[in-house]
């Protein structure tokens, strides 16, 4: 039993530190109602990884990293520009396109590519089992960097997501900051869990938070309890049933909403049902 817990020990830890960032980000990216902007800049940033792939560079080396970063901040300075932009078209429009353009980009990079398939599938659930101290520690590490300077600046962000009619001077500065602050988290994630758990590490426990709560504090707290449980119950079962970490967790995520979700429905049909009756 000890070795199974010191052999789960680091991608749950890891789990933890994605989730802790993530489920924040997810506050105001439902908020604001860009729900694939995750996924949207999670294969941005994959898109740079898979240049310095086909460079010949290591996938955890500099290179890879400040590819993927760049990338990121490209996708991140275009939702920036595209955020208010007095058009016909939505903004949810353009990173659907962004994210279907990038992602089409990395197969096409990788058609010809002998370990091709296997970078495809890095690219999608990662590699969480093989996740190393180092990795956690450093990738901590910038989230608290990231944690902190969106502490101190929550003023703005807060009011950039959830009180838009009170926008904070230099809007555009502050909507790149969040983007950027973003791109940085993604790209970090991205290498650890891949685009599909990063996405369902966003979206997920936010929204499960969400249909309870309208408190920020209580929503983040209950998403936190979510993505936490969720990562235990993902990592035992692939352990158990030697499946992929990363799509066991983004199975479980899903089926722990919708049983949420059904639960919370026939609740009320029934409070409603007891209510009516008198």
């Amino acid at each position: 039993m000890t070795e199974y817990i010191d052999f789960l020990l680091w991608p749950f830890l890891a789990c933890v530190v994605l989730v802790g960032i993530h489920v924040y980000f997810g506050l105001h990216v439902i908020k604001r109602g860009i729900i694939f902007v995750d996924l949207s800049l999670a294969q941005v940033a994959a898109l740079g990884t898979t240049l310095a792939f086909l460079l010949g560079f290591s996938l955890d080396g500099e290179v890879a990293y400040l590819l993927s970063l760049g990338f990121a901040l490209l996708g991140g300075t275009i939702f920036t520009l595209t955020r208010n932009a007095e058009t016909r078209v939505p903004q949810e429009a353009i990173i659907g396109i962004v994210y279907a353009v990038s992602s089409a980009a990395s197969i096409l990079a990788v058609s010809h590519a002998p370990e091709g398939a296997e970078h495809i599938k890095y690219i999608l659930i990662g590699s969480l089992l093989t996740v190393t101290p180092a990795v956690v520690l450093k990738t901590a590490g910038v989230y608290a960097v990231v944690g902190i300077f969106h502490y101190l600046a929550r003023q703005p962000f807060l009011a950039l997501s959830f009180h838009d009619v009170n926008p904070p001077p230099r809007k555009l500065l502050w909507e790149f900051l969040f983007y950027a602050s973003f791109g940085v988290v993604v790209t970090s994630s991205v290498k650890i869990t891949g685009v599909l758990v990063v996405f369902i590490f966003l979206v997920v426990p936010s929204i499960f938070a969400a249909l309870l709560t309208e408190s920020i504090g209580k929503r983040l707290w209950l998403g936190w309890l979510f993505g936490l449980a969720g990562s235990v119950l993902g990592l035992i079962l692939s352990f158990v049933f030697d499946t992929p970490p990363g799509a066991t967790i983004v199975f479980v995520f899903g089926v722990m909403l919708i049983l949420f979700a059904a639960m919370r429905f026939f609740l009320k049909r029934i409070l409603y049902t007891k209510c009516s009756t008198f």
